[in-house]
């Protein structure tokens, strides 16, 4: 009995241990060594709120142009107020745009927009040498699962890293699945999945290792915290367990 006892006892054990090779990141770093970063620029997608800021030589010629509301009478404003004065994108990727019209933005970057626009206010006659500023002001990620803060987090930059955005919500606790990381992202219209492993640096040549406004990752519980979810719930459950397991043991060999 004391051999069936003590099998148990390490099953259990074992059964709720994650390994070395399951929890740290990029394990074969060494290996990737001065790999060249690839910046991709992410597209405008529909429900995108832009902020369009056009200047000119002289700086009355470009107001009708610009929407001047209370931010910029304020020195700037906040971004949510920011927000609220931008340029919402249409699901048909338009936006409405002062003496110019309907535009389309469909398939462009916003440095690829800003050079277009440019170009239509110089060639159409409306402005010389115009300047145009094309900036996203409600790119965010949306984190779930077994990390330290789950949820949305808005950021300023055009896109962050994999790590930067698993930062911002605390990064992943001990029971996340490092190996299998589900990012969803929406691209034209479609909605599309891939799977990404920590453990291993390949993920820094990945073209999802940029991650995009409105991209989804989703952080999986390990299979020991799985398996313990099922079984064994907490440190308490388990010395419950362990204690009626004992005293049965004793019953029976006495």
């Amino acid at each position: 009995m004391k051999h069936i006892f003590y099998a148990l006892l390490t099953l259990l054990v074992f059964s709720s241990c994650a390994t070395k090779k399951e929890i740290l990141y990029f394990q074969d770093s060494a290996q990737y060594n001065n790999t060249p970063i690839s910046y991709i620029r992410p597209t405008i997608q529909p429900n995108d709120i832009l902020k369009i800021t056009v200047g000119a030589l002289v700086e009355e010629a470009a107001r009708p142009y610009n929407r001047i509301g209370a931010g910029a009478q304020q020195g700037g404003g906040s971004v949510e107020l920011m927000k609220l004065e931008g340029y919402l994108v249409s699901e048909d990727y338009t936006i409405n745009f002062p003496q110019l019209g309907e535009l389309s933005i469909k398939g462009k970057t916003t440095q690829q927009f800003q050079q277009e626009l440019t170009q239509l206010l110089e060639e159409g006659g409306h402005l010389k040498n115009p300047t145009v500023n094309v900036r996203l002001l409600n790119a965010k990620v949306t984190i779930l699962g077994e990390v330290g803060s789950p949820g949305t987090y808005d950021f300023t930059e055009e896109s962050i890293t994999v790590l930067q955005a698993l930062g911002l919500a605390g990064d992943l606790t001990i029971n996340g699945q490092r190996e299998d990381i589900l990012l969803v992202r929406e691209t034209e219209g479609v909605y599309k999945t891939t799977h990404l492993d920590l453990t291993s640096a390949e993920l820094l040549t990945s073209p999802y290792y940029l991650i995009k406004p409105n991209d989804v990752i989703v952080v999986n519980q390990n299979g020991p915290k799985v398996k313990s979810a099922g079984f064994i719930g907490n440190l308490g459950t388990l010395l419950s367990v362990f204690s009626i397991i004992l005293s049965t043991v004793l019953i029976i060999t006495r």
